[in-house]
Formats: C-alpha cells, structure tokens, sequence
C-alpha cells in the first residue's frame, strides 16, 4: 500500500515560487491580483512569494498599472531576464550562427561566421578559436559579461549518457575543435544537442506542432533526419540516434547503406542530391552541386512554375512519403511535419502531396504538415533549450 506524501512548507513555497515565475515569463509583468487569479493562490500567499523573489533578486517592481477604481495604482512584477544570459550556436559545415538571449529567451545580439573553403588557401585553420572570439565579443557589445549555458545544435550523434559528439558522418574538424574550446569556457555550460532534435523542439514550442505531443520532424536539406516528439518529449535513443532515417533502407536506391555512409538509404532518395538529379530528369534546370541551397530554388521553381513543375514535385513527394511512412508504422505519431531547405520551400503545397500519397501507403491516419519555424528552427530551438535549463536551475524543479 503506498502512502501519499503531503508537500513540506519549503516545498510548496518552491512549486508556488516557480508557478509565479513561469507566469511572469510568458506573459510578462503582472500585478499581484493578477498572479492570485492566474495561480489559485491565496492573498497571504502570493504577498510572500512576491516578497522572496525580490529578496532573491528574480523578481522587481516594474511600474504600475492604472485600473479604473478609486485608491493607488496596481504594481507591476516582472521577471528578472538579466539574472542569467545564454548563446545558442548552429553549427554547419558552411559556417556558423549565434545568438545572445537572456533569461527570457530575448534575443540580444546575433552573429554569423563564414566557413573558408576547405580546399582553399588556409582552409578552416583557426576557424574555431574564430568563433569563440565572436561569441565573446558579441556578449559584450551586448553588454554580457559571462553566459550562464552554452547550448550547440550539430549534426551528428549525441551520447544522451555523456552528451559527447559521435562523428558518423565525417564531420570536419574544426566542429569537435569548436567544442572543445566551448568546454573550457569558465563557469558556462555546455549543451549539445543533435540540430535537427532542436528543430524539432521549435516546431513542438513555437511552431507546427504546437498542439501535438506526440509527432514526427522529417528533415529534408543537404541530407535527412528526423526528431521524434512522443508524449512531449524528445527521444533520442540508447545511443542518440533516433531519427537518423538517413541510413533508413528504402526501395529505389539501388543498394542499401552501410554501418560507415547512408548511399543506399533514404539520405540517396530524398537528400539535396538526389533531388538536383529528379529535377534535371524532369527537364527542371538545377544546380549540378545538388547542396542544400540548390535543393531549395529547384523546388521554388518548380512551384512556381505551375503544371510544367507538377511531375517533378510529385515523384518528390513520392520519395519522401516512403520515409514518412516507415516512421509512421512504426511510431503511429498522427503528424508528420516537413521543415529543413527544401521542407520549407515546399511549404504547404508539398506537405499535401506528401500527405495524399502517404494515405494510400499506410492505413494510420497521419496528417503532414509544412514547418512554420523556417531557417532559424535550429537557432531557435537551441535558445528554448538553453533557457530550460537554466530556469530549472534559477527557479528550482524538474
């Protein structure tokens, strides 16, 4: 027989403390009256609290708020966004962006730094220690001083029991060079997550999937993967790799992928190459690179273009239903949502076609949806990551 435990006083002033302060980071300042309405809490009660956050220096007086009644005006509470400062860090192989943001998520400063040519005259040689200098810097125009956490979206595995990057796709060097320098950063904490898990996460928070817990991310760039959402949250797998459907085996390859590259898996039928190739076999003009920019004009265009573009973006649709459709089987997550390059230049109109030929697959309601967060997804996900992490340590709790 198990015996329900009753919460302790310090315990209960805790979950109120950090109930006011979640209210007061998603809807900004708000007056006593209001926080007492919002939580259910008594006067007494929410009078103390309101006085230990501002002994604790989380919470200030902001203002007032004038109400149509006789006597003085309301106080204004707000959180603190100053208390604590993150950066979020997308890392790829063309080159890096990043952002400043306070407790709060706001962002403060951005920043972008450009990948040399490998093959060109000093290659990526000191493109690292580049970055952390950028990172540094831009803090401090922004007037931060230290960051508090450090969160990095990658590609690539990430150990969910040692957070360590597993380079499986021949990451260049300078990203584990990256890393490591962020780690011996004083006082700040590093988080790195896999970036299209972090897409994932914007699509869930801010995005698509804002009303689903349970859904499915298929990214469609340079190469594919996918973050799976069940019950809301992320999962990642024994070794962090939930979601490289890359190496997924599909019919239509040709071959199938091995332990060391994804040629034969669905990374060779629905990734930026493969879909210069589709383009250029329809008689669509596409760029013989087949990298991810190229991947998102050809299917631009391809819209654009209207009837002469409609075979094309069909046998698309085609390729990347197969994926979905393994994933769907599997999870049976109701909703699977398109983001990345070419995810996002589809936009809708490829979510549908997507969407009606997944129906004929499978007999698993499955709705397709375009991503809404489009080409910060990686950025903003690393930002809402980043400041859970430290809201569980600033307001205490899970």
């Amino acid at each position: 027989m198990t015996t329900a435990r009753t919460a302790t006083p310090s315990t209960a002033r805790a979950i109120n403390d950090r109930l006011a302060l979640n209210l007061l980071l998603d809807q900004g300042p708000l007056t006593a009256t209001e926080l007492r309405e919002l939580t259910g809490l008594s006067r007494p009660t929410v009078s103390d609290l309101l006085e230990r956050l501002q002994r604790s220096g989380l919470v200030v007086q902001s203002g007032e708020r004038g109400e149509q009644r006789r006597g003085p005006n309301a106080r204004l509470y707000a959180l603190v966004a100053s208390r604590a400062h993150i950066a979020a860090i997308d890392v790829r192989s063309v080159g890096i962006s990043l952002v400043i943001a306070d407790l709060a998520g706001r962002t403060l400063a951005t920043a972008e730094i450009a990948a040399a040519d490998p093959a060109g005259p000093g290659g990526t040689a000191g493109l690292a220690a580049r970055t952390v200098r950028t990172l540094l810097d831009t803090a401090r125009r922004a007037g931060v001083e230290h960051l508090h956490t450090v969160a990095v979206g990658v590609p690539g595995l990430v150990d969910p029991a040692t957070g360590r990057l597993s380079n499986i796709g021949g990451l260049p060097g300078w990203h584990t060079e990256l890393l490591a320098l962020l780690r011996e950063l004083p006082g700040t904490a590093l988080i790195l997550e896999n970036e299209v898990n972090l897409a994932g996460v914007s699509e869930h928070r801010i995005g698509a999937a804002r009303d689903r817990d349970t859904f499915v991310l298929i990214w469609l760039g340079h190469g594919v993967g996918a973050c799976v959402v069940l019950d809301g949250k992320v999962r990642r797998g024994a070794s962090g790799g939930t979601g490289e459907i890359g190496f997924l085996p599909v019919p239509g390859t040709g071959g199938l992928p091995t332990a060391t590259g994804c040629e034969g898996g669905f990374h060779a039928l629905a990734g930026s190459g493969s879909l210069c190739d589709l383009a250029r076999s329809h008689g669509l003009p596409a760029d013989a690179a087949g990298d991810a920019p190229a991947a998102e004009a050809v299917v631009t265009a391809a819209l654009a273009a209207g009837p002469a573009g409609d075979a094309f973006l069909d046998a698309y649709a085609e390729r990347v239903a197969i994926g979905a459709a393994a994933m769907s089987v599997v999870l049976d997550p109701g909703c699977v949502v398109l983001g990345g390059e070419v995810g996002r230049a589809g936009g809708a109109e490829l979510a549908d076609r997507v969407g009606r030929r997944l129906a004929r697959l499978i007999p698993l309601r499955t709705e397709v949806r375009a991503g809404e967060v489009g080409g910060h997804a990686v950025l903003d996900g690393a930002v809402l990551t980043a400041c859970d992490a430290v809201r569980r340590e600033v307001f205490g709790g899970p």
